[in-house]
């Protein structure tokens, strides 16, 4: 898998994901949601993109286990966050429960994944290139 790539190619899907949500707001004057809107624009487009940039600058990093871990870390957790947020910012009560647990396990890993190309940046930066 090519991580530069990958994280690109999803942070277009998210951005037209959140775009689409917008317009949709917009139009209907429902702007319930948009705390949702907001954090898959910052997270799902900005985030990913410059996770995609990072890795196409320095593709030794994009090397091992690590970046595939920060890969997995941060996609999973962002596709459990944005519909966890989505249920609790609508108050759907019959998946309140789940989105509780969303609500706790999806920005945890987004979290984490930060830390994790935190590490890898430090690391790919932190030596002379040759």
């Amino acid at each position: 898998m090519n991580l530069s790539n990958t994280f690109l190619r999803l942070a277009v899907v998210f951005a037209l994901i959140g775009i689409a949500l917008g317009a949709w707001m917009g139009g209907s004057g429902d702007h319930g949601l948009m705390g949702v809107h907001a954090h898959i624009n910052l997270l799902g487009w900005v985030s990913m993109f410059l996770y995609g940039l990072f890795y196409r600058a320095v593709p030794e990093a994009a090397v091992g286990l690590l970046a595939r871990v920060h890969f997995w870390i941060a996609v999973v957790g962002f596709l459990i966050f944005m519909p966890a947020l989505t249920v609790a910012l609508s108050n759907y009560t019959p998946l309140m429960g789940a989105a509780t647990i969303g609500l706790m396990a999806g920005p945890l890993m987004v979290f984490i994944g930060m830390i994790l190309f935190a590490i890898i940046v430090f690391r790919a930066t932190g030596r002379p290139r040759t």
